[in-house]
């Protein structure tokens, strides 16, 4: 059955950095593009980032350019969120996700095919 599990969150203060790690199974990860969302409470779920199928294209949501870097290793079907310069704002569960199409991963339109259970990050003043 298809798995992705996140791992990394955690509480940190304002400027500091975590990296977030999604595992991946059950499925050919090397076949689908992978993103991570989050959801801050009160509001909806949001895109942050997202990674094709080779690692060659990469997409992010303009709050965390220059932040915030995916990235993926198909060899350990694992995809990394590096996080830095955390702000107040970034404070929310975090979602890896999983799907074929990538225009669909980054416009969060259509239901995506696979999601993890969430990692909780707390960014602290």
């Amino acid at each position: 059955q298809v798995q992705l599990v996140e791992s990394g969150g955690g509480l940190v203060q304002a400027g500091g950095s975590l990296r977030l790690s999604c595992a991946a199974s059950g499925y050919i990860f090397s076949n689908y593009n992978m993103g991570w969302y989050r959801q801050a409470p009160g509001k909806e779920r949001e895109f942050v980032a997202a990674i094709n199928w080779s690692g060659g294209g990469v997409s992010y949501a303009e709050s965390v350019k220059g932040r915030f870097t995916i990235s993926r290793d198909n060899a350990k079907n694992t995809v990394l969120l590096q996080m830095d310069s955390l702000k107040l704002e970034d404070t929310a569960v975090y979602y890896c996700a999983a799907d074929p199409s990538f225009g669909r991963l980054t416009t969060g339109t259509g239901a995506l095919r696979y999601w993890g259970q969430g990692t909780q990050v707390t960014v602290s003043s």
